[in-house]
């Protein structure tokens, strides 16, 4: 089922030329990201768009998440949607995207990103320190439950599933008196009046990719190389280094890896080689009961991780360090066998 997205942004469609078919899941967030992207590819190419709204596993299955493996039950429809000419293009939110590659298909374009951080929702206002002992908080992910846990150890995590607005009615009607959610995905269903508390990225480092999108195509498809032009060079560098890392590690679907990258001041030995700005990275894994965590900080000048095979070398080195300070015992890391 397909229907027009955006009407009247952008450039008016090429004359003769047949629509964009973009593919997306039909929830309100992935249709609002999906549209922001189409209205980008109107502008960029001069071309009609239209969303084509695909239903996945992970819209249908209950359960924990992590039992139905994982954020990739959001995307292998929509990937097996494109591979066989349904769409032109798919809108993955970056943190749902497994990191393993799929024959015949691409990163095209990775639009600007919007707020990496966690942010805590609650029924009355409170912040994670206000909430009362044995409060019960919401959340599917295994890192965030992780992260919960070492601050407030007294706290009841419950599993959570369903759209944003599905978990914040949760809240409303008593179920839970807060739940976690990304403050980007908050934002762009304009849910921004819901917020308690934004958790500082350093400290609380989220899932690699989190607040980016990735813009998938087919490898052969010319099309692909007009959607060059969407990306956003600094939401590349930060989300496709975290991302590198990620899937040097291994993790699995249940493993409570954080992994953050920014931008800050580049160090004077990068300055002084013409480099003035750096990438900060952290990445820290955990114990599923919060109780330890092993973290790694890191800082690469940005020309040094703006390509593949510097993002690999950089990934090499946070691993090697998470591993050697023991990561591997705490978490399911395939990548520890290295």
């Amino acid at each position: 089922m397909s229907d027009a997205a955006g009407a009247g942004a952008g450039v008016a469609g090429t004359a003769g030329a047949r629509p964009v078919r973009l593919g997306t899941r039909a929830s309100l967030l992935a249709t609002t990201q999906s549209g922001h992207v189409a209205d980008a590819v109107r502008a960029a190419t001069g071309r009609d768009v239209e969303l084509v709204r695909i239903t996945t596993d992970g819209d249908v299955l209950t359960g924990p998440l992590a039992q139905l493996g994982g954020t990739g039950v959001f995307v292998a429809a929509l990937r097996d949607a494109l591979l066989r000419g349904e769409c032109d293009l798919v809108v993955h939110s970056m943190k749902d995207l497994p990191t393993a590659p799929v024959e015949g298909l691409r990163i095209g374009a990775v639009p600007e990103r919007a707020p990496v951080r966690d942010a805590l929702c609650s029924r009355d206002g409170r912040t994670l320190a206000q909430l009362p002992p044995g409060a019960v908080v919401g959340s599917g992910s295994p890192r965030r439950v992780a992260q919960l846990l070492r601050a407030r150890p007294d706290l009841d995590v419950r599993g959570i599933r369903g759209n944003v607005d599905t978990r914040l009615r949760k809240v409303d009607e008593g179920e839970y008196d807060a739940v976690v959610l990304a403050e980007a995905g908050l934002t762009r269903i304009g849910r921004q009046d819901r917020i308690a508390e934004v958790f500082d990225a350093a400290a609380w480092p989220t899932s690699a990719g989190q607040g980016a999108l990735a813009v998938e195509v087919r490898t052969d498809d010319p099309f692909g190389l007009e959607l060059a032009a969407l990306t956003d060079a600094d939401a590349e560098v930060t989300s496709l280094l975290e991302r590198a890392v990620l899937r040097r590690l291994e993790a699995g679907c249940a493993a409570p890896v954080g992994i953050t990258a920014r931008f800050v001041p580049g160090t004077r030995e990068q300055t002084d080689a013409g480099d003035a700005e750096g990438v900060a990275l952290v990445a820290e894994v955990y114990a599923l009961d919060g109780a330890r965590s092993v973290r790694v900080e890191q800082s690469f000048a940005r020309d040094d991780v703006s390509a593949d095979g510097g993002r690999e070398d950089a990934a090499a080195a946070v691993v090697a360090a998470l591993l050697e300070r023991g990561a591997g015992e705490l978490a399911d890391l395939a990548g520890s066998g290295r």
